[in-house]
């Protein structure tokens, strides 16, 4: 109903009544119901003993007090005002900002689970199947079984050494493309070439295949380097939730579920080409990540882990693989060749 013949009806209503409308029984306590809930309102938010913060202003909060070349001196010099645990808006999005080890300690030992769930950032959210992964999913009995899979079945010790033919085969191949470079007189960016010898170790644990051919190209690869650059983009909507549509109009949204559908695409093959081989008996006892999540999936070892659930592991596995670099480990193995 529109306000001007909400307003007349009310009018005429009041006009026809013999009393005034206090006077009025239903009138007065639809009045005192809308107070008293009102009033309720008002003193659940009274009792919010929220930390210090600095002023903010409306719709950026206080972005303007973090301007400045190192943030976390900013930081540092308002917490010295505001205390050890201080609240800031970046945006609309509220955040505690923890300056002293006793107020981390107490956060991340004490009071650990009230603190354990992640934002949902956009990202996530498309990339990750509605945060039903191991990073972002909510604290819970889904979150403690899925923890319990990736420790036990995925990253034991037992399992890192199973593949320990994959860092060998890798490994040949970067010293067999360092010495062609040689025999061809060419320069070698070593650099490049460990991280690329990073990525096939990861993609062929974790789907069976590699991240990079011989040529150079690989559809996973180009996908997954994708993948990284855009999970890290600046979503509007999660600093500013009421400008969400901005994400939309700038076409980030678009681009983002395009590469997950993409992305979607090849896991689905690659889980349909592993259960082919299992049903055809051409499985090796060579074993990578999705053999063992379609395994314990058959076995029912974990009820929850549908197929979704299962592309949502191996993407986090992608994702945490590609940031995480072992060049450490392709050091030790290229001193230990070279001895």
């Amino acid at each position: 109903m529109e306000m001007a013949p909400m307003v007349s009806f009310l009018k005429q209503y009041w006009a026809e009544l013999d009393t005034t409308p206090l006077q009025n029984p239903l009138t007065l306590s639809i009045l005192l119901t809308l107070s008293g809930l009102l009033l309720l309102k008002l003193r659940r938010r009274s009792k919010l003993n929220l930390p210090p913060s600095p002023p903010k202003l409306p719709i950026i909060g206080n972005l303007h007090q973090l301007l400045g070349p190192l943030l976390h001196r900013t930081l540092e010099g308002l917490s010295k005002k505001y205390g050890p645990l201080m609240l800031v808006h970046f945006g609309q999005a509220p955040a505690l900002i923890v300056s002293s080890a006793a107020m981390a300690r107490e956060m991340m030992k004490t009071h650990d689970i009230v603190f354990l769930n992640r934002p949902r950032i956009t990202t996530a959210n498309i990339f990750l199947y509605n945060c039903t992964d191991l990073g972002f999913t909510p604290y819970g009995e889904y979150w403690r079984q899925l923890r319990k899979l990736c420790v036990l079945e995925l990253l034991s010790i037992k399992r890192v050494q199973s593949f320990q033919y994959v860092r060998e085969e890798e490994l040949a191949v970067l010293i067999n493309k360092i010495r062609g470079s040689y025999y061809k007189g060419g320069s070698v960016n070593l650099s490049a070439m460990l991280v690329g010898v990073s990525d096939n170790i990861a993609s062929r644990c974790i789907l069976g295949r590699r991240a990079e051919e011989e040529n150079g190209k690989s559809k996973f690869g180009e996908l997954a380097k994708r993948l990284m650059s855009q999970f890290t983009s600046f979503c509007v909507g999660d600093m500013f939730p009421s400008f969400g549509w901005v994400d939309v109009a700038t076409g980030l949204i678009g681009r983002l579920k395009a590469t997950f559908m993409e992305l979607d695409a090849l896991l689905d093959e690659v889980i349909e080409e592993h259960r082919i081989e299992e049903i055809d008996g051409e499985q090796s006892d060579r074993k990578d990540f999705v053999d063992i999540l379609l395994q314990l999936q058959k076995d029912g070892t974990f009820e929850e882990l549908n197929k979704d659930n299962l592309k949502a592991i191996l993407m986090v596995i992608i994702c945490a693989s590609t940031i995480t670099s072992c060049s450490d480990l392709i050091t030790r193995l290229l001193r230990k060749h070279f001895k």
